[in-house]
Formats: structure tokens, C-alpha cells, sequence
């Protein structure tokens, strides 16, 4: 079971497990651009999964893995959450980190829903990390009971730097 704030909450969507293939998503970048799984062709990816880039777990998350991942070889980090592109621009030029790549599932939260992150009860995307090769074949996962909790950092940056 799945607790934010203290309390459980609804996860729709299936989690993804090791040796599956990221699903197609379409998201909206800071510029209003929608992107998809298709512009990260042929690169490594870690998919930072967080509720709202505003808080402070989530702002911490974002940091640690583009600081920690950023300068690896054929590799982008991409920070979810529903936020909006507004506030994801806002984050980015208040943080200071100028490569940050942030995606917004805030249309119609399809994503959360391939990913099985959505949180019912609030809209939002419910914290995980996902690592994935240049095939998309995904090589490590962590889903969180505890939305409120930071991720394991050592473990996933550790998965994706095993794939270099």
C-alpha cells in the first residue's frame, strides 16, 4: 500500500518491473513542447518521478540526479511530475541548474497511468525511479510505499552508471 501525507492512496496504473520496455508517453516540456519517448532515442534514461518539483523531497530528488547524472556519457535524466510547464520553468530558473530536462503529465496524466504512478486521490504522480537502457528495456525500478520518503540515490545512480 502506498501512503502520501500519512494517509493510503489509490496507484492506477500497473507497476513496471526490470526487463519490461518504457511505455510510449507524450509529455509537455517547460517551452509548451510535447515530447515523447521517441526524442530520447537511443540514450540512457533515468526517469525521475516526482509528485511536484515545489517541495522539498522532490526538489532534493531532482537535484541529486541531475547533479549525479547530467555529465554521463549519451544519458538524460528526465524529472515527471503534473506540475505545470509554468511551474517547471519557474523551478528551473530558480534552481540554478541549467540542464535540467522536466516533463509535465499535467494534460491527462496518461503517463502516470502507464507507469502506474498515479495517485487517485490528489492527481499527482506518486514518487519513483525508473532506469532504462538505449533500447528502453528497464534495468532497475524503485517504487515508493511512502510518497513523502526520499529514493534509494546510491541504488539508481549505481544502476544507471552500470550501464556505461
Amino acid at each position: 500500500m502506498t501512503t502520501f501525507k500519512g494517509e493510503f492512496v489509490t496507484i492506477i496504473g500497473k507497476q513496471l518491473k526490470v526487463g519490461e520496455q518504457l511505455p510510449d508517453f507524450t509529455l509537455v516540456n517547460p517551452d509548451l513542447v510535447k515530447q515523447s519517448l521517441a526524442d530520447f532515442e537511443g540514450k540512457k534514461k533515468v526517469l525521475s518521478i516526482v509528485p511536484s518539483v515545489d517541495t522539498g523531497i522532490c526538489d532534493a530528488q531532482t537535484r541529486q540526479f541531475i547533479q549525479s547524472l547530467s555529465d554521463m556519457e549519451n544519458t538524460v535524466v528526465l524529472t515527471v511530475s503534473c506540475d505545470l510547464p509554468f511551474a517547471q520553468k519557474r523551478w528551473c530558473g530558480a534552481s540554478g541548474i541549467e540542464n535540467a530536462l522536466l516533463l509535465s503529465d499535467y494534460y491527462d496524466q496518461s503517463f502516470g497511468n502507464a507507469y502506474g504512478v498515479l495517485m487517485e486521490e490528489w492527481h499527482l504522480l506518486a514518487r519513483a525511479v525508473i532506469v532504462a537502457n538505449e533500447q528502453n528495456e528497464i534495468t532497475y525500478v524503485e517504487y515508493l510505499d511512502n510518497v513523502n520518503s526520499h529514493p534509494d540515490y546510491e541504488a539508481a545512480i549505481n544502476a544507471a552508471k552500470e550501464l556505461a
